[in-house]
C-alpha cells in the first residue's frame, strides 16, 4: 500500500500516481524522508475514573467503559479521523492521518462535540442501568507532526 504524501489517499503498491489527486508517488526502493504534516488531535479523558472504579464492581465498570469507547470510537470515525490509542480511560484520535482532508480541525472540533451528545446519551443508559454517570475532559489541537 502507497500513502500519498499530499491528500493521504492509500493506493495499489504498482501505482506511479496517486488514485485520488493524480499527484506523483514516492519511489518505495528508498526509504521515505521525513514529511510534515498538519494534523489535529483529539483527547477525551474520563474524570473521576478512580472513584467510578470503586463505585461498581469490576465487570460492570468493564461494560461501561467498553461502551463508552465504542461511542467514542463511531463518532471519530464518522467525522473522518481515526482513534490512535485508548490510554486508560482516555481517548486520542488524529484527524489528518493517514487521510487528510482540508477541513481536518473543523472535523475534529464537531467530532468532540457529538462525543459529547453522544456521552448524554450513554449516560442517560448508565443511569437507568447502574446509577452512575461519567464526565470527560476533551481537548483539541492542531499542528505540525513529522
Amino acid at each position: 500500500m502507497r500513502i500519498c504524501p499530499n491528500c493521504g489517499e492509500e493506493n495499489s503498491e504498482r501505482a506511479r500516481f496517486c488514485q485520488a489527486c493524480a499527484s506523483p508517488l514516492p519511489d518505495t526502493t528508498t526509504p521515505p524522508g521525513e514529511t510534515r504534516k498538519t494534523v489535529t488531535v483529539v483527547f477525551a479523558d474520563v474524570t473521576g475514573s478512580t472513584s467510578l472504579g470503586e463505585r461498581l464492581d469490576p465487570e460492570s465498570l468493564r461494560h461501561v467503559m467498553e461502551r463508552y469507547f465504542d461511542a467514542m470510537k463511531t463518532v471519530i470515525e464518522r467525522h473522518g479521523g481515526s482513534v490512535e490509542k485508548f490510554i486508560g480511560d482516555a481517548v486520542m484520535a488524529v484527524f489528518g492521518i493517514p487521510r487528510l482532508h482540508e477541513d481536518d480541525a473543523l472535523r475534529a472540533v464537531r467530532a468532540a462535540d457529538d462525543m459529547r451528545s453522544a456521552l448524554d446519551a450513554l449516560n442517560q443508559e448508565f443511569q437507568a442501568e447502574r446509577g452512575v454517570t461519567i464526565a470527560i475532559r476533551t481537548g483539541v489541537n492542531t499542528g505540525e507532526v513529522v
